[in-house]
Parts: structure tokens; C-alpha cells; sequence
């Protein structure tokens, strides 16, 4: 199955050389490349079997499906190293009510609402601190409290004060390098100066559009699918950054492909439906510069404070991501579940990303995936 009509697909190969070294073209939107003919990208989850991802996709459905059931009376779901969907739970019927749907059961440490206290005196504290972020972490019933290179002195030490305030709720994490945001299924985009990533091409109200992050989306209102400027592509239509990080474009007559992601080896995985990323998950993102990588899911609801804004329900994840990635989906099998948004790293030496829930998205703009 192609990754997009004949007339976008072109142009996508086309803008391949002159993308390829574009780097950082603006601010600090990551930028993207086209398809490569090189083989040397991974294409697929390594090591998994066919049979092994989809009891894996199933697992993470019902563990979504129960957390999301039992609200606030749970710190949240992840798939344990057995590949089993476990759901914390703080009482008896709700253990019962797991266990009878087919899930784990794990008694939480520490109580939602205390940690749901220890998340709300971050915000307050230091929310406006560039490089830091945090995220609950269901496995261990508590905080995780990352900050990057960029955090050092005075707001370090503000940090760290904060974090023993806070006892043992807390768990200390630094990232090597700065927080960042990036600039199909994974074809680029082009637009004003900016390079970005489609992210998933949807439909509303019969019309056709795409997602892609809401950072580009601020700074692109008309999009194409060359650099040059001469293949018009869409319009941005809503874009939401910070505090989300989506974009809405409606694309142009002719230019929406189908509801699939680039694999960069000649080959496209369909997307069928949306569903929301569970901790543990095994999971790929398909990006121009970087082609097509998997990794697991860290955290679900995590808060990121970037340099141009702090987002907040995104999934963190190991997968890499370079310039050029920014807007692209993230999925597991024929599951949209987010947006690449920002992080630090590269794909040479790994790093961490954070991914902007496509589901939110969805429901904001009265969209589905096609």
C-alpha cells in the first residue's frame, strides 16, 4: 500500500536532496527528510513476532481500558516485563473488577490523590522552569522528576529543594543535553521556513486533513509537500501550543493520501483506529530524518516544560527522535496513539521523546484517522 497518492509521493522523493541536510531551519522546530532508498533504517520491531505484537497491542487496550474505568482510584496501568496488562488499584472490588476483565491487579504504594498533591506542588513550584518535567510512574507509586543539562545553579538547587520537600514520593531523573521541541505518517512538510512531519491524515465532516504538531501549526499557516513551495499541500486550520502541542490541517483537493505510515522500506502500515499509550508499551514513530524506530513507553501524563512552553498529558517514551521528526505518529500496529512533540537525544546515541496524545487531538478537532 502506498503511503500517499502518486502526486504527493512524488513530490516527497523529490525534495529528498535538498531536505536531507537541512538541520534546524526554525527556531526550535526539529525538521524532517524524505524517502531513502538506503536500507540502513530499521523498518520494523525488531525481534518481535507478528503474533507476540498483537497480544501486546491487546494487553495495552485492556489496561488503558480499566485505568481509564477506574479514574481516580487508580495511579494508572503498565505492561510488566511478562508482557501482562497490570492496572493498580487501591481496594478490594476494584482488584476484583481487574482481575475478571483479564489484567493484573498491583495494589498502589502510595495514594492517587497523594500523588495527584506531590504533581499539583510541581506545577506550582517550578513550572516555569525550562528543562524539567514530570510524570507518574504507575510501577512504583511515584514521581518521577526529570531535568535536563540546561538546569543548573540557583534553579537546580530549587528543583532539588522541592523534590526532598517531598520525600520519598519523589524520584530524581537527569536527561544528557536540553529538552527541545522537534521540528506520516511521516512524509515532510514544508512551510514559511519550517520543516515538519505529517503525523496522521484524518477526516472531518467528509473533508480530508492531517494532524501534525501544534508547535509547526503555529508557524505555518500554508503548507506544501516540496521545498521549493510548489506542491501546495494544506492549509492549518487550528493549532494548539502550548499546553497541547496539535495542529489540524485541512489538506488540499487531491493531496490527502490514505490513513496509513510511511515504513521507509517501500512499505506502509495501516492505520485503523486511535487508542491511548500504556506504560511498557511496545511502540514505533516514523519520521522523515530518522526513518522508523521502536522503543517502550516511560510515562503517560507527563508534564515537559519547554523553552517555548510547557505541554502536559504527553507520553514520554525511549524511542529516538532527531530535527526533522517533529509531527510524526507515533502507533503500535493499526493503533494512532501521539504526536512527536520534543525531547533530547539522537538516534545515534539514544535519548527521550515526548509525544502529544493523538486521541486528545481527535477529540478537540471532531476528527477520525481514515
Amino acid at each position: 500500500m502506498s503511503v500517499r497518492n502518486s502526486r504527493l509521493r512524488t513530490a516527497v522523493t523529490t525534495a529528498a536532496a535538498a531536505a536531507g541536510s537541512a538541520g534546524l531551519l526554525a527556531g526550535a522546530l526539529y525538521v524532517v527528510h524524505a524517502e531513502s532508498d538506503s536500507g540502513d533504517r530499521p523498518a520494523s520491531l525488531a525481534g518481535d513476532a507478528q503474533a507476540g505484537r498483537r497480544t501486546t497491542d491487546r494487553a495495552a487496550a485492556t489496561a488503558a481500558r480499566l485505568a481509564d474505568r477506574l479514574g481516580d482510584r487508580t495511579t494508572g496501568a503498565y505492561i510488566d516485563s511478562a508482557g501482562r496488562p497490570v492496572v493498580t488499584v487501591t481496594n478490594e472490588t476494584d482488584a476484583a473488577t481487574v482481575r475478571a476483565a483479564g489484567a493484573v491487579p498491583r495494589l498502589t504504594r502510595r495514594s492517587p490523590a497523594r500523588l495527584r498533591e506531590v504533581t499539583a506542588d510541581l506545577r506550582r513550584s517550578f513550572a516555569d522552569v525550562p528543562g524539567t518535567g514530570w510524570a507518574v510512574d504507575p510501577a512504583t507509586s511515584k514521581v518521577t522528576v526529570w531535568t535536563d543539562a540546561s538546569v543548573t545553579g540557583a534553579r537546580m538547587a530549587a528543583v532539588q529543594r522541592t523534590a526532598e520537600r517531598m520525600g520519598t514520593a519523589v524520584r530524581m531523573v537527569r536527561f544528557p543535553g536540553r529538552l527541545h521541541t522537534l521540528a506520516l505518517g511521516g512524509d515532510p512538510i514544508f512551510g514559511q521556513g519550517a520543516r515538519c512531519s505529517l503525523g496522521f491524515n484524518v477526516e472531518r465532516g467528509g473533508q480530508p486533513f492531517f494532524l501534525t504538531a501544534g508547535h509547526c501549526g503555529n508557524a505555518v499557516q500554508t503548507w506544501t509537500s516540496d521545498q521549493q513551495g510548489g506542491q501546495p499541500l494544506g492549509t492549518t486550520v487550528q493549532s494548539s501550543f502550548p499546553g497541547n502541542d496539535f495542529a489540524l490541517v485541512r489538506a488540499e483537493e487531491g493531496a490527502a493520501g490514505e490513513g496509513a505510515v510511511n515504513l521507509y522500506n517501500g512499505q506502509a502500515v495501516d492505520i485503523t483506529q486511535a487508542g491511548e499509550a500504556v506504560v511498557g508499551q511496545r511502540v514505533v514513530r516514523s519520521g522523515s530524518t530518522t526513518g522508523v524506530h521502536a522503543g517502550r513507553v516511560l510515562a503517560t501524563g507527563a508534564t515537559v516544560n519547554f523553552a517555548e512552553g510547557t505541554v502536559t498529558g504527553m507520553i514520554q517514551t525511549s524511542v529516538c527522535a532527531e530535527p526533522g521528526d517533529s509531527g510524526g505518529p507515533l502507533f503500535a500496529g493499526d493503533t494512532a496513539l501521539g504526536l512527536t512533540s520534543g525531547g533530547s537525544g539522537d538516534c545515534r546515541s539514544g535519548g527521550v521523546t515526548f509525544f502529544q496524545p493523538v486521541t486528545e487531538a481527535l477529540q478537540v478537532f471532531g476528527a477520525d484517522v481514515t
